[in-house]
């Protein structure tokens, strides 16, 4: 009673969180409505491309929410996030290519493709269970976990901070970038793992699966979202936005930081890990490229440009940004680099708290003219 109390109040006076959460349910339906009983030739039917396009976009705003979580409310700017959004990708990808069995070019029961034609006898260890989709969910956030696990115990154990831990966030990254590389690692190498065939039985051509893909990514958004606004919400959340603004004066009043550092991160990684695996069957493919340093620079873009430490301004920067992509990548590619520099430096000196706070900021000037035009009818 009292947790369902407490959900009930952080929604109800929060106008963003109730904004976030009915727009998500009203995709969740209309999308997937005129995407499956909407006739293609109706202006408004929504194609496949389109929901898949989607899909990535709301993958991408779950893994903007865990680094929102680190960065927004911790005061840890990583710039690695990326690798664990790859690895959830890759434990789905594996499970993906379980499925295919003898319907791969060389048709071996076991081996995919790429293992053949490298010719490997037999599957490895690693990719032993893959076959099971629950045990393949299981690693997508294991994986990452224990991965964020040791990291940051060593790193903030060490009390490494500010740019010196953002730098070797990226080394990790950058790390696990160059071993996926190579075949001997057993993940397809630089092509990594794509030509899925099917999840749970269900074909991944299928327009009835990608709109339920779709449907799953939304629901597990507004989960993500939900669990990471208590959690920023909770005691513990008070403690963590304590060491965001000052660390030392935190640790002096008796509370163990590297620990709430630890836990928030780890619990970061692994909601990316989840976005991962949502994003890889929507997409199609997971590569070495996912572990790319850039990645991880264009989530942190993604951030400034919603308004970190908000979870809401997270979703609609990922949203923005990568619609964005969409669009110059296809009608100028050349510049869209210059784009996203161009946009970062922008949002930094005239939009530091980025959309969200440009919002407040509107919404708080409206209040304060009612309030005074309601002032002068009273005097008057």
């Amino acid at each position: 009673m009292e947790n369902r109390s407490f959900i009930m109040n952080f929604l109800a006076n929060d106008n963003a969180a109730k904004w976030f959460l009915s727009t998500l349910f009203m995709l969740g339906i209309v999308v997937p409505f005129c995407n499956l009983m909407v006739p293609p030739d109706s202006v408004f039917h929504v194609s496949s491309y389109t929901v898949t396009l989607l899909g990535k976009y709301l993958s991408y705003a779950l893994l903007a929410i865990a680094l929102d979580l680190v960065w927004g409310y911790c005061g840890i700017l990583s710039l690695g996030h990326a690798a664990f959004f790859a690895l959830g990708g890759y434990a789905m990808g594996m499970y993906l290519m379980r499925q295919i069995g003898d319907r791969g070019v060389y048709g071996h029961p076991d081996l995919p493709d790429f293992m053949v034609f490298l010719n490997w006898e037999t599957l490895p260890w690693y990719w032993q269970g893959f076959d099971m989709f629950w045990f393949a969910m299981l690693m997508a956030v294991l994986v990452p976990g224990v991965l964020a696990y040791v990291f940051g115990w060593l790193a903030f154990r060490s009390r490494v901070t500010g740019v010196y831990l953002s730098i070797i966030t990226q080394a990790l990254t950058f790390a696990l970038l160059l071993a996926f590389f190579r075949n001997e690692m057993g993940f397809g190498g630089n092509n990594g793992l794509t030509d899925f065939k099917e999840i749970l039985g269900f074909s991944l051509q299928s327009d009835s699966t990608r709109a339920g893909l779709f449907v799953f990514t939304v629901i597990f958004l507004a989960l993500g979202y939900l669990v990471s606004k208590y959690v920023v919400s909770s005691k513990m959340g008070r403690v963590v936005v304590a060491i965001r603004d000052a660390e030392d004066r935190t640790r002096f009043v008796g509370y163990k930081v590297e620990s709430f550092k630890l836990w928030i991160w780890v619990f970061s990684a692994m909601l990316a890990g989840i976005a991962g695996a949502l994003y890889t069957p929507q997409v199609g493919i997971i590569n070495p490229g996912e572990f790319s340093p850039l990645n991880s620079i264009e989530l942190v873009v993604w951030v400034a440009v919603g308004g970190r430490g908000t979870l809401v301004g997270a979703v609609i920067g990922a949203v923005v940004v990568n619609f964005a992509k969409t669009f110059f990548t296809a009608a100028a590619p050349e510049v869209w680099l210059f784009f996203l520099g161009a946009l970062f430096i922008f949002v930094t000196i005239f939009m530091p708290n980025g959309i969200m706070g440009v919002i407040k900021d509107l919404a708080e000037k409206r209040k304060a003219r009612q309030v005074k035009q309601t002032a002068a009818e009273v005097s008057s």
